[in-house]
């Protein structure tokens, strides 16, 4: 059997043994669902002094790393689904970083049944967001799996749940699952509160399926068939499972927890977006762990979105 050599790692040249990088085209893919993907790289702001490093050209590269065949779904994504790659957006971090963001997103194709965004650090999340909804915030309701409420002042990878509220997103369209203890304030706490934003502890997902709280979820955000973004950063899941997550604590979610919450969330149509944040590939180990879960869970979004009604 052939081997290539892919980075440091070879992987064997199989036909009957398609990878998952075989799903990126350029344009969509006939007859089947397609799902868009861009590189927004933030990493500038970052309350955690981070590497420039790309995050999304390491994820398009993980890729080749996993088959197209999920055995839980019995589903075979080259036959179904196809990841459209619209490249990554140019110092979204700079000046004008939101209006660059726009415009980028406003060259994908009409018809697409999920967009999936690749961090950078969380900053890309009001970007992103901003980018997809204009100047009509309230017509999307806002999930974040995440261990903090970003509620922070300024401008950075902490605040943008506070920035996409001050700029006209409803706090009762927002639910934040995963909010871990020890990594926020009770201020901050207060202020999810008096925004109305509804909050699901780390706790919670203890007692109840991920499936289950992904549809508590989106049935607060994505009322009245309402538009819905969802935020996964990566930092809510357990330390040991991210490291390459700066905020990730000791305890939080598994790297199957995750995913399992990705591929739910992504099965519901009415959400339109998707990002993958705060994973800093400078950070990593070297067996790839971060990296290798981001791809993972793009890949679980892709299975998700089969599952759709058509």
């Amino acid at each position: 059997m052939p081997v290539a050599s892919v980075g440091q790692v070879s992987t064997a040249t199989d036909p009957r043994w398609p990878s998952a990088a075989t799903l990126v085209a350029e344009s969509p893919w006939p007859a089947r669902r397609n799902v868009g993907l861009v590189g927004v790289s933030t990493y500038l702001t970052s309350v955690t002094t981070r590497s420039w490093k790309s995050t999304p050209e390491a994820v398009r590269e993980a890729l080749t790393k996993y088959s197209t065949w999920s055995e839980e779904a019995g589903v075979d994504l080259a036959e179904h689904v196809g990841l459209v790659d619209y490249g990554d957006v140019f110092d979204p971090d700079g000046e004008s970083g939101t209006a660059r963001v726009a415009a980028h997103l406003a060259q994908r194709d009409e018809g697409l049944d999920l967009l999936l965004v690749l961090g950078g650090d969380n900053a890309a999340t009001y970007h992103a967001f901003v980018g997809l909804a204009g100047e009509d915030l309230a017509s999307f309701g806002l999930v974040t799996l995440d261990a903090h409420h970003d509620l922070r002042d300024g401008v950075s990878n902490g605040s943008p749940v506070r920035q996409l509220l001050e700029a006209g997103l409803p706090g009762s369209q927002v639910v934040q699952v995963g909010i871990a203890d020890f990594a926020n304030s009770a201020q901050y706490a207060a202020a999810a509160r008096d925004a109305g934003v509804t909050v699901i502890a780390r706790s919670e997902l203890r007692r109840r399926e991920v499936e289950e709280v992904a549809a508590a979820a989106l049935a607060v955000a994505g009322a009245g068939g309402r538009s819905v973004y969802v935020d996964v950063d990566l930092d809510a899941a357990d330390r040991a499972v991210v490291p390459g997550c700066p905020a990730a604590l000791p305890g939080g979610l598994s790297a199957d927890e995750v995913r399992r919450f990705v591929r739910a969330v992504a099965s519901d149509p009415r959400v339109r977006a998707l990002d993958l944040t705060e994973v800093d590939v400078g950070r990593d180990s070297e067996d790839q762990r971060t990296v290798r879960l981001v791809a993972l869970c793009v890949l679980e979004a892709l299975v998700g979105v089969t599952a759709r009604a058509s």
